[in-house]
């Protein structure tokens, strides 16, 4: 699909063996929609139906242990009772001819001893609580316990227990998997040095602080071919209380590193919108374009006029809409004619179940009519 409004955005691009139709992506977005059971559902797959027209899908953040949880009514991928469910979610979106991409989660610090009750306490690289005034718990608002960390000869059932998603997420049919690096969730906790005080192989040094995504990107690339993985990085993100003092050089580092493997992407949280550390100048995917040589993907805050404009500069490949995707269903095709776009739902129903705020969104075309 190419239109005089944005035709490098709306372009064909060739990410590794996967044609995708345009270089919209959508990106991952927690919705709470997988109920008490965490089991993905028929509301689950028409949402995803519903945005189809994107180049590409990458699902919701999905728990892949009980240990991982942090997030009420999320869904899971540690049952093959749930793995199972996955397929109607995947089957809806291929049917409109569009890869999908799954994306595993683990909560770490960014969770509560109420979500896993058996395992007590969450864990994290090092005993440092998130300095928020509360989280949400299936008990009500409780205030951030202090984690505890991982002992180092823990960290490899930690690995497995991704290699085990990415293993049931491949036989659900998903196309690729992003490894989450992002937000100050689990993997982003052992590369930052503000949460990462440990003085074992994985702490202390760029090397040792980035050792867990390494051995979870292998256990992937050991599921999935490399160029269907991508990973998703936030150096600018303040989210979860996150932001440390050698965050550029850092992520510079992970840039550099991820070169050698021919990845599907590195997928950036460049943009602002959800909380900026101000610990110096934000990290533009111009700066990480010289460093990193496969595609690269923007993510947050973007307009369909500052994604055409960083794809037509060569700044990125691919660009993900989350936000605009919540109300606008058909997101490319309002792009593509240069027809308004939904507003916003009240952020008040973004995690409420049901359809209100989920699958309820007119399309253009829909709203025309009525």
């Amino acid at each position: 699909m190419t239109s005089t409004l944005s035709p490098h955005l709306l372009s064909p691009f060739n990410m590794g063996d996967l044609s995708l139709k345009n270089r919209v992506v959508m990106a991952p977005l927690t919705r709470a929609r997988a109920g008490i059971e965490r089991m993905p559902n028929a509301l689950i797959a028409e949402h995803y139906r519903q945005r189809a027209s994107a180049g590409l899908i990458i699902s919701e953040a999905v728990a892949i242990s009980t240990q991982a949880l942090g997030w009420e009514r999320s869904p899971g991928i540690y049952t093959d009772a749930q793995a199972e469910a996955w397929k109607q979610v995947v089957e809806t979106v291929h049917s409109q001819g569009t890869p999908i991409f799954f994306q595993p989660w683990h909560c770490g610090r960014a969770s509560h001893s109420s979500f896993h009750p058996e395992e007590g306490l969450s864990v994290a690289p090092s005993a440092i609580p998130i300095n928020y005034p509360y989280i949400d718990t299936p008990i009500g608002p409780q205030d951030h316990e202090t984690p505890r960390p991982l002992e180092t000869e823990e960290i490899g059932q930690v690995v497995e227990d991704y290699r085990q998603a990415a293993i049931r997420a491949k036989a659900a049919g998903f196309d690729g998997i992003e490894v989450d690096g992002s937000n100050g969730y689990l993997i982003d906790q052992f590369l930052q040095s503000k949460t990462n005080h440990r003085r074992d192989r994985y702490g202390g040094s760029l090397e040792n602080r980035f050792r867990l995504l390494r051995e979870v990107l292998e256990a992937t690339i050991s599921v999935f071919p490399a160029n269907r993985v991508g990973v998703r990085i936030s150096p600018n993100g303040s989210f979860n209380d996150m932001g440390s003092p050698d965050y550029r050089e850092t992520f510079l580092y992970v840039a550099k590193q991820l070169n050698p493997y021919g990845l599907a992407y590195l997928h950036v949280i460049d943009g602002l919108g959800i909380g900026f550390h101000e610990l110096g100048e934000p990290m533009t995917l111009a700066e990480l374009r010289q460093v990193f040589d496969g595609p690269l993907m923007g993510n947050c805050g973007y307009t369909q006029e500052t994604a055409e404009t960083a794809i037509r500069e060569g700044n990125a490949d691919l660009i993900a809409f989350g936000r605009l995707y919540m109300s606008n269903p058909d997101l490319v095709e309002r792009f593509a004619n240069g027809w308004d776009l939904n507003p916003l739902p009240d952020k008040s129903i973004w995690y409420s179940p049901g359809e209100k705020g989920y699958t309820d969104f007119p399309t253009y075309r829909e709203a025309e009519t009525t």
